[in-house]
């Protein structure tokens, strides 16, 4: 299959599809004129690529884990999960790091509302039939 066909079967874009091969994470074969062309393997191929992106690897990463679909075995499965294990260990500090911003933005808005809430209370008052 060409790649736009690709693309419509797996829900990727065509742009995606190119840099998944730029990157290692897709093989295709070229046809004389230099068209990509795909077999139906690769739509399961593409579908896993994206269920690792949307698991927050990056490509650099998927790249490592491939081994493990593509030649198994148990040194490759023992070497993938230590790396899927130090990239949930990344995404569980990168949580704690947001999750401390966020606490520090919450305490700069209380200090914000708490400022607010000071400036409308020493508001001089209108006296009646005034504006």
């Amino acid at each position: 299959m060409r790649i736009g066909e690709l693309a419509s079967r797996t829900g990727v874009s065509v742009r995606s599809l190119r840099y998944y091969e730029e990157q290692g994470l897709l093989a295709s074969t070229r046809s004389t004129s230099g068209q990509r062309h795909y077999t139906d393997d690769e739509i399961e191929r593409v579908r896993f690529v994206q269920r690792l992106y949307a698991a927050g690897l990056s490509s650099r990463t998927i790249v490592e884990l491939l081994p493990c679909v593509d030649s198994p075995s148990e040194q490759n499965s023992d070497e993938a999960f230590e790396r899927l294990v130090q990239e949930r260990d990344r995404i569980d500090r990168h949580i704690n790091e947001l999750s401390g911003a966020r606490d520090a933005l919450d305490r700069l808005i209380d200090a914000n509302r708490a400022h607010r809430d000071r400036l409308t209370t020493r508001r001089p008052q209108a006296l009646p039939g005034t504006r």
